[in-house]
């Protein structure tokens, strides 16, 4: 590659950083991180414990992203010195050259696409429920396929999950499972995954080898913190406690205190079983449930303005996204956004990333 290519090479990314420095107000995040250092040095911070842990969460955030920015122009500058050794004839230089602009190339990738991630709850934690359709044994492991899937993911991405409740099928998968997801932007990257996942498959559960399509639904919510107002009215609500049932191992501890919250306006059922305190069993469904009933408001009222005019509908609630195939051919397909990938292995061990990201780039957010 010659000098003038390498130099091309470079303004493209200097351009891309540009323009994200830009878009994400580079200025304003280091001030924004100012404030919020004075407001964990406040002592009286601490007298309310869930404010101080969303002030330390947020500066974390901000950090981060302020860190991000400023590898990537000191690694930029780098650059520019690898471009000068390069046109002075060192091939080293070159070599280094190319693989630093591939790193850089890669992170302003990750940027770009976190660009899309300005929802308001977007960088929340993840509450995620996985259902099977109809089909019984074969639908319900579908689902527990799902839900490995999701946690190899999560475990890629660094996230922190945490199953709530894990109800087991029949014959083998689960009725339904809820976990959360911790880490950055885990909700505004989690919620690409809402909607139906279909799978084709010959099914280890038929003896005559035949070829089956089973349905599992997977819900994604925003874990909502205390600042954001959801009215529940103790007369609408149902509290059931029960002895806790499930595979054991990774899912569940078996407990005396499970709990199940019905919210009987809205007609939400909310399980969770994880703890072994049921105090805390149920603080944790009633986040659930106050996550659920948010979600639930919000697309009433989408539903409404839909009724007045033209609304922008998520495809990603109520419809089919996604197919996974394993016979005759093997092959994942994005119903939304046309992508195809040929190692269906690979998407199931938690290879998620290019649909997530092919998804978010073309919501725009």
């Amino acid at each position: 590659m010659n000098t003038g290519d390498l130099e091309e090479q470079r303004d493209e990314l200097q351009r891309r950083l540009a323009v994200l420095e830009s878009i994400f107000d580079l200025g304003g995040l280091k001030a924004r991180l100012a404030e919020l250092d004075e407001q964990s040095q406040d002592p009286g911070l601490w007298d309310d414990s869930d404010k101080a842990g969303a002030v330390l969460r947020e500066r974390s955030a901000v950090e981060s992203a302020v860190s991000d920015y400023e590898k990537l122009a000191s690694d930029m500058d780098e650059l520019a010195v690898y471009l000068e050794m390069a046109g002075d004839g060192d091939d080293d230089a070159t070599s280094e050259f190319a693989a630093l602009a591939t790193d850089l190339a890669g992170r302003l990738g990750e940027l770009e696409v976190r660009r899309m991630l300005s929802g308001e709850y977007d960088g929340n934690n993840a509450i995620v429920n996985i259902r099977p359709g109809a089909g019984g044994t074969e639908s319900q492991d579908w689902g527990d396929m799902l839900l490995r899937m999701y946690l190899k993911w999560a475990e890629r991405r660094g996230f922190t999950s945490k199953i709530l409740e894990y109800s087991p099928g029949e014959g083998a998968g689960l009725k339904s499972a809820t976990f959360t997801l911790e880490g950055g932007y885990a909700y505004g990257y989690m919620r690409a995954e809402s909607g139906i996942h279909r799978l084709v498959r010959i099914s280890p559960f038929d003896n005559a080898q035949r070829r089956h399509t089973s349905f599992a639904s997977v819900y994604v919510f925003p874990e909502i913190d205390d600042t954001i107002e959801v009215e529940i009215n103790d007369d609408d609500l149902r509290i059931d406690t029960f002895r806790a049932s499930g595979a054991g191992g990774q899912h569940v501890n078996k407990t005396d205190s499970a709990v199940r919250l019905t919210h009987a306006p809205s007609g939400i059922v909310v399980t969770c079983q994880n703890e072994r305190s049921q105090h805390k069993n149920k603080a944790t469904a009633m986040k659930i449930l106050r996550a659920r009933l948010y979600e639930h408001e919000r697309q009433k009222q989408e539903a409404r303005m839909a009724e007045i005019g033209p609304a922008k509908q998520d495809a990603a609630f109520g419809s089919q996204i996604r197919s996974y195939v394993l016979h005759p051919y093997r092959l994942v397909k994005d119903l939304r956004t046309g992508m195809e990938v040929g190692n269906a292995d690979g998407v199931l061990d938690g290879d998620l990333d290019g649909f997530i990201e092919a998804y978010l780039m073309q919501k725009g957010g």
